[in-house]
């Protein structure tokens, strides 16, 4: 059945079919991430983990991308949310985007995420908040942001190196190179590559196997097992957002963006 009820005026849908709910982002093609969005996936989990017979969640999305981080990429120029998180400064306390890390990290119910093309920057971020990724080979996996300038969010300081070990992390964050399928299979990004055309059917299927244990149990396990890990990710995403704050304000982030935006090799000079 289709969920509507509060949604309707999101980018995201709700469709449950047994015991497993897709959650569905609807921005294509390339899924930008925006405090919106996230904000959405965040209730989406929690009213799915409070008011349904819901056991498993598969995170899915319409489009080329599965999410390719902001759309700063692409136009060059901060969106108006982006430019008030700039104004506000460290005195509002937390990003409210980053909260919403928070929440999905909290929740109960075991999230697999299908990964169809580019996760990256802020997309990588949300992908690695599932607990696992079934990707297809056209994936692509990239924590970007030292490539503009900028300082990674969203909780990588903790998922990233959480799965793939500090060391590749460090490499992954400090190149921003992209990763493809096969390589971040071999790393840990993912737990599958499944060839396109049955992406959300593996994904459905790994979330039915799921759902076929004790719910009870599920829910148990994966509180003892992300045990201590959304306090760390709280601790992790108020450093970065001090880190990000003074780097935006940077002539490098600026350098970068444009960049990246013209599909040129970034010039950076330190300030």
């Amino acid at each position: 059945m289709s969920l509507i009820r509060d949604f309707s005026a999101t980018d995201i849908t709700i469709d449950i079919d047994g015991f497993v709910a897709t959650v569905e982002i609807h921005r294509p093609p390339h899924n930008y991430f925006n405090q919106a969005m996230v904000t959405a996936i965040a209730d989406a989990y929690e009213f799915l983990a409070l008011e349904t017979n819901c056991r498993t969640i598969v995170l899915v999305s319409e489009g080329k991308s599965f999410c390719a981080g902001s759309s700063v990429v692409n136009t060059g120029k901060l969106t108006t949310e982006e430019q008030q998180e700039v104004s506000a400064g460290t005195t509002d306390g937390r990003s409210h985007i980053y909260e919403q890390g928070a929440r999905m990290m909290s929740g109960e119910i075991p999230v697999v995420a299908a990964i169809q093309g580019a996760a990256i920057g802020g997309g990588l971020g949300l992908a690695l908040t599932a607990d696992f990724r079934v990707a297809a080979p056209e994936a692509r996996f990239s924590a970007n942001f030292a490539r503009l300038g900028f300082h990674h969010g969203f909780g990588l300081t903790v998922t990233l190196p959480d799965l793939v070990g500090n060391q590749a992390a460090m490499n992954l964050l400090l190149t921003g190179r992209r990763v493809k399928a096969d390589e971040a299979l071999a790393l840990g990004l993912c737990d599958e590559v499944i060839e396109l055309n049955n992406l959300r059917g593996r994904a459905h299927a790994l979330a039915d196997q799921i759902a076929s244990s004790g719910p009870l149990s599920v829910r148990a396990i994966r509180r003892t097992m992300r045990q201590g890990l959304v306090d760390r990710f709280r601790t992790a995403v108020d450093r970065e957002q001090i880190e990000q704050e003074w780097l935006r304000k940077t002539e490098d982030f600026r350098e970068g963006i444009s960049a990246a935006a013209s599909r040129r090799e970034p010039n950076f000079h330190g300030n």
